[in-house]
């Protein structure tokens, strides 16, 4: 479980092609306290940690994973925002975050207001029924704060800090990027098609 809060922005050192997928490694100071077997957010999608040595991670991307994020198109040199799964005994902050994305969105814009950044994000239809205004959504691994909705897009305001201490700065329109809907909703909108299941 992770919260979409980034502690770091880390950077692919190799993308190296597998059978069916990619193997990572990544350069990244949170190396030195990260332990083979152990979980790693990279850019929103959870991943499992190979090897941690001299200051990078190994980490395996599968053909499904692949398929529906933005992993396969990583190339060597990319930013990516990296978290570690939340401890029991800390501070919680953001949301709840799996690590499973529902689908790439698409930048459609992105534009400053005085400090801030609005950012608008093209989703399949098939989300819409997971997103509120005010609720919350992981965009690459960052959580933030659903502003503005329609059938089609939603936009998000990106605090100074967020836009300097994660990936998102580098966002242009034509950008694809995991989006992972918030997991409470998720389990809302299942229940509430299997009760309306039950009543037909």
């Amino acid at each position: 479980m992770f919260t979409g809060i980034v502690e770091q922005v880390g950077t692919l050192a190799e993308v190296k092609p597998m059978a069916g997928g990619y193997r990572l490694r990544i350069q990244t100071a949170l190396a030195a306290e990260a332990a083979s077997g152990d979980s790693l957010a990279v850019s929103g999608v959870c991943l499992t940690v190979l090897v941690s040595h001299q200051g990078e991670v190994h980490a395996d991307v599968g053909p499904e994973t692949a398929r529906i994020t933005t992993l396969g198109g990583l190339a060597r040199g990319q930013r990516v925002n990296l978290e570690r799964p939340l401890r029991a005994d800390g501070r919680f902050d953001g949301h709840f975050v799996q690590g499973h994305v529902d689908a790439i969105g698409v930048i459609d814009d992105v534009r400053h207001e005085g400090d801030s950044h609005w950012i608008t994000v093209g989703y399949p239809p098939a989300l819409a029924p997971y997103f509120i205004r005010k609720g919350s959504v992981a965009v690459d691994g960052v959580s933030l704060t659903v502003a503005g909705l329609d059938q089609r897009q939603f936009d998000v305001q990106v605090i100074p800090y967020t836009w300097t201490h994660t990936t998102l700065a580098g966002l242009r329109p034509g950008d694809r990027v995991n989006l992972e809907c918030d997991m409470l909703g998720k389990y809302a909108v299942r229940a509430s098609e299997l009760l309306g299941t039950r009543h037909e």
